[in-house]
């Protein structure tokens, strides 16, 4: 790993373990409850101790002067939920832009099993190769979906992890497989860091018991999105979603620190 690719992932985690937050749902589902107004949105959610949030490029400039010293990761592919195929990403971006846009690191999203994986695997190999060159880091979203997959299968799951990490991710982020006994094997099929998907919007003690499982398994962390900025308080659940990540919290702690209740 290159100093710079390394001083970079420094900006994105804290200590190894990584509180992401991706808002670029913008573009996949349009201006939904959170992103209408972005910048008081990522100025909550970095007072609440994420480590980084993730948009696409073209609202960088609404991000920076709201980040709170936490990082940036730029997306480069994506697709909408009134188009075609939800799940045929396309590229919206390179490296070189998110250089441009000030980011930390960049993310790519792939759907292995589908019948784009061939060239989402492609497009993956390229930016790495580019993001090595540049020092950047790259968080892959490797999701195991196509016809006839289990998407919280474990097996299917540490496939696409350890895809990722053999095409050159830094950070692998994949769905829960919905208990910790399960995830182990999920989190063990790589020696990057394995962080979870978000999943459906729970309440606060379910979303932070998911998050308890899977760091009890051997994840680096999180990546949540509606979760949080969808949140009536998205400063108050960072903030537990923190304490359970970074502090090794219980859930009922987490959920006192951060002035949670059970009915919240």
């Amino acid at each position: 790993m290159t100093a710079g690719k390394d001083a970079r992932l420094t900006r994105i985690g804290t200590g190894g373990r990584y509180l992401v937050v991706p808002m670029d749902h913008g573009l996949t589902m349009g201006p939904v409850t959170g992103l209408q107004a972005l910048e008081s949105t990522v100025d909550a959610i970095t007072r609440g101790g994420a480590d980084a949030v993730l948009t696409q490029k073209g609202v960088a400039d609404r991000v920076h002067g709201n980040l709170n010293d936490a990082g940036y990761v730029v997306h480069l592919n994506g697709s909408t939920t009134i188009g075609p195929d939800e799940e045929d990403k396309r590229k919206t971006g390179t490296v070189e832009d998110a250089v441009r846009a000030g980011a930390d690191a960049v993310s790519f999203h792939i759907n292995v099993g589908s019948e784009y994986e061939p060239d989402q695997l492609t497009q993956l190999a390229e930016v790495t190769g580019e993001a090595d060159r540049l020092g950047m880091p790259v968080l892959a979203m490797a999701y195991a979906r196509g016809r006839g997959i289990d998407e919280s299968d474990p097996e299917a799951l540490a496939h696409a992890v350890r895809l990722a990490e053999e095409v050159g991710a830094d950070v692998i982020k994949t769905a829960y497989s919905g208990d910790a006994d399960s995830f182990e094997r999920v989190a063990a099929a790589s020696a990057k860091p394995v962080v979870i998907a978000g999943g459906s919007k729970g309440t606060d003690e379910e979303t932070l018991e998911m998050v308890r499982g899977a760091m009890d398994a051997g994840a680096a962390g999180i990546s949540m999105g509606r979760s949080i900025f969808q949140h009536e308080d998205p400063e108050a659940i960072t903030t537990a979603v923190s304490a359970v990540v970074h502090d090794d919290a219980s859930v009922e702690t987490a959920l006192e620190a951060a002035g949670l209740g059970e009915d919240a």
